[in-house]
């Protein structure tokens, strides 16, 4: 009987934490109308007179900063890009089964791809400015991360758009998904004429496009959205086969390439820890490297004492233990060797250079501002003595002569600091006592020191 009461007992708290941790994360609460929210975003998806020319001008700004490798002016043209409504459309449609919205949402997915890389492309044929910059090379090759930036961006878009604390989330949403920076990379990589960068951007573009529409999805589904209903059994069967084509036309391409993403960013991870771990001697620096994961071949430049035969087999030996058997290893040692590729050895010295330098600046700069911060409290204090002066002389005529300056007080029995104005104190003739204390009041209220000593000769 006890055991029955203690059995009971468990499962009431076991189901008052789920209820607790249900309501705590439901979202039905905050839900905005959903009639509402599926409005907003099929206005979002329609691009017709100011949409468009808002993305237009939103696509001259992106390849703007691209162009001049300001990160301020990409973000500034992500939060006024409309892009995110197509795609977002997308998801919704497929999430309550709305064929109309999908047509539309597709119609105005390629048409605001087009546009863009129309415009960008248009862009960087005109500039004079045909310099690689950083933002420029980070959009030419999606990783995983990008994956999962889309996919948890498009989930905080769809639950912002679908409650009424929307805040700043839409916003973020688009700036984190970062739409805007790969379409105008493709543009340049088409003006260029470099197809590299155009088919890495647009990869990462559609990526982009695919898990943000997936996490709508999600979304829509998650907080229960209505299905539309058909009255009509033949054409809600013949619509739903013609979503479900064009959902796995879409999808089944990303899916693919997102496997590939994983098995690349796995394969670069370990090459990493390869090269960090066994070839980590000490007489010895690693001083450029590159990973290949379509060649599986890495390639190091070293410097220092060269490696001997025994060692570099051991290094061979240990490729088995990260996975990368089938890799081919290239060392390159000596700066006599044939295979030296000078080139990439210069980026690598630069790129050191360039970090040692930020270092180096960064320590400039924060002892500047010591500096700084310890002059202007003696400039302060100069500038005090002087407007005080005018007023002692007026108030106490007695004093010949007054300097005042902030100390620092060190505890002798503690680590305890403490700050204290001292002020010395010159007479021409004696002050009596309740002079002398009016005084030092009215010093210490007009200096507004907390504490202050006095020194009087």
């Amino acid at each position: 009987m006890e055991e029955q009461k203690n059995t009971s007992k468990g499962l009431e708290i076991l189901i008052s934490i789920k209820n607790y941790i249900k309501e705590f994360f439901d979202l039905r609460k905050s839900k905005e109308n959903e009639e509402l929210t599926v409005e907003s975003i099929r206005h979002g998806v329609v691009f017709k007179g100011t949409n468009l020319w808002v993305l237009i001008f939103a696509i001259f700004i992106a390849s703007l900063g691209l162009n001049v490798n300001s990160t301020a002016v990409i973000i500034g043209a992500m939060l006024i890009s409309p892009l995110m409504g197509p795609i977002m459309g997308f998801g919704l449609s497929v999430g309550i089964s709305d064929f109309e919205l999908l047509k539309q949402s597709f119609r105005s997915y390629l048409l605001t791809t087009f546009i863009s890389v129309v415009t960008s492309t248009l862009y960087f044929s005109l500039t004079p400015l045909n310099e690689v910059q950083s933002e420029l090379l980070a959009r030419t090759s999606p990783t995983i991360y990008d994956v999962l930036i889309a996919l948890f961006g498009g989930l905080a878009g769809i639950i912002a758009v679908s409650t009424k604390e929307k805040g700043n989330v839409i916003p973020g949403a688009a700036i984190a998904t970062a739409l805007m920076p790969p379409l105008c990379t493709a543009g340049f990589g088409l003006a260029t004429g470099n197809i590299f960068y155009f088919l890495g951007a647009f990869y990462l573009y559609f990526i982009n496009s695919v898990f943000i529409s997936l996490a709508t999805f999600l979304g829509v589904r998650f907080m229960h959205f209505k299905r539309k209903t058909f009255v009509d059994n033949q054409r809600e069967k013949k619509v739903r086969q013609y979503m479900v084509a064009l959902v796995l036309l879409t999808m089944c391409p990303a899916f693919y390439l997102t496997y590939d993403i994983v098995k690349s960013t796995f394969y670069e991870a370990s090459a990493n820890s390869f090269i960090a771990k066994e070839l980590d001697f000490e007489h010895t620096q690693v001083i450029s490297k590159k990973v290949s994961y379509d060649e599986k071949e890495i390639r190091v430049v070293l410097v220092g004492n060269e490696l001997t035969q025994s060692e570099i087999d051991k290094v061979h030996g240990s490729l088995k233990h990260y996975k990368l058997e089938d890799t081919k290893l290239t060392i390159v040692q000596g700066m006599n060797s044939d295979n030296l590729d000078m080139e990439m050895l210069k980026a690598q010295v630069m790129e050191d250079f360039y970090k040692n330098s930020e270092e180096r600046l960064q320590e400039q700069q924060e002892e500047i501002l010591r500096l700084r911060k310890e002059l202007r409290t003696y400039s302060v204090y100069h500038q005090l003595n002087e407007q005080i002066v005018p007023e002692l002389k007026v108030l106490y005529p007695q004093v010949k002569s007054i300097s005042m300056s902030q100390m620092v007080v060190f505890a002798v029995d503690s680590i305890h600091t403490d700050t204290l104005t001292m002020a010395l104190i010159d007479l021409k003739e004696d002050m009596n006592v309740v002079q002398m204390q009016q005084m030092q009041e009215w010093l210490k209220t007009r200096t507004k020191a907390n504490k202050m000593k006095f020194v009087v000769e």
